[in-house]
């Protein structure tokens, strides 16, 4: 039989997959911070999907130490919180466990990995969510994710499957979080500084210009370092956004709850690698200042 399915950073996302699995009958046990405990253990966790509210009573703490007897862990916490939240669960995490990476940006298996002292498998996270109250998610659309292959790659995506949750293993991981890294510069900050949905930056005057803006200086950066982005790469983002008018990203999500963002290992980090390859990204360099500005309002 199965073992405990640990979620480690159990915010929009985590709390999404979270619910998705115990309503599937998984045992899970959600780590996240102090609200979403007390919210959770006074009426379970709400989910939000098409429509329905969907109720579900997984076990939640704030202490990392959770994690011990999960033969599953998902770590959704924050790109900054990797190394610090990796060692929290480190000397907890059960000796065949398998470690997947729901996180964005790219790189963050390999910090994550060397934080705890065995491998991890990145995942590529597909979903729209938000968190609308302690313990309550809603579902805007989307949900599949795309595992890299490795050991337990097969074994965990049979299990997120059979929680109505589309998942794919690929050799092709890392190309496509990459992808969803130029996705997410196109869009999040932009979001962000300005705290509109993607649907109004479209109509904006000038918004898709600078999108397209933004999706060049990263796909200069994907060609220097040998990365195949999708050649519909900018269709993608403009299907996001149109299907999506109302979702605003993460990264403004963050912004407007007065917390730290992952802008650094976003456009932060096209802005870095291009420095580091003699490139210029000046729209991306520039959208990462705007956003650490905002944050220390």
């Amino acid at each position: 039989m199965a073992g405990r399915i640990a979620v480690m950073g159990a915010g929009a996302v985590g709390c999404y997959y979270g619910a998705m699995l115990a309503l599937a009958g998984e045992d899970v046990v959600l780590i996240g911070r102090p609200a979403l405990v007390e919210g959770a253990g006074a009426g379970g966790l709400v989910l939000e999907k098409g429509g329905a509210l969907l109720r579900t009573a997984p076990a939640v703490s704030a202490d990392p130490a959770a994690v011990a007897g999960a033969d599953l862990v998902l770590f959704c916490v924050k790109s900054p919180d990797t190394e610090t939240a990796g060692a929290a669960i480190a000397p907890h995490l059960a000796p065949g466990a398998t470690v997947l990476s729901l996180q964005n940006g790219v790189g963050n298996a390999d910090r994550l990995a060397a934080a705890i002292g065995r491998a991890v498998l990145p995942a590529v996270v597909y979903v729209a969510v938000t968190m609308t109250g302690p313990a309550r998610v809603l579902h805007r659309g989307r949900g599949e994710l795309v595992i890299g292959a490795g050991a337990g790659a097969e074994a965990a995506a049979a299990r997120l499957r059979a929680a109505a949750i589309p998942t794919e293993v690929s050799a092709g991981a890392e190309a496509a979080l990459w992808a969803k890294l130029v996705i997410n510069c196109a869009l999040n900050a932009i979001s962000a500084v300005t705290q509109q949905p993607y649907g109004r930056i479209l109509a904006a005057e000038g918004g898709t210009a600078l999108m397209q803006g933004l999706v060049a200086e990263c796909r200069s950066v994907a060609e220097a370092r040998g990365i195949a982005l999708p050649a519909d790469i900018w269709d993608q983002v403009l299907r996001i956004a149109r299907t999506m008018p109302e979702q605003t990203s993460s990264t403004a999500q963050d912004l407007a709850r007065g917390r730290r963002s992952e802008i650094a290992f976003l456009n932060g980090e096209i802005a870095r690698q291009a420095a580091a390859l003699g490139l210029s990204a000046p729209l991306n360099a520039a959208l990462t200042t705007l956003v650490q500005l905002a944050e220390t309002r």
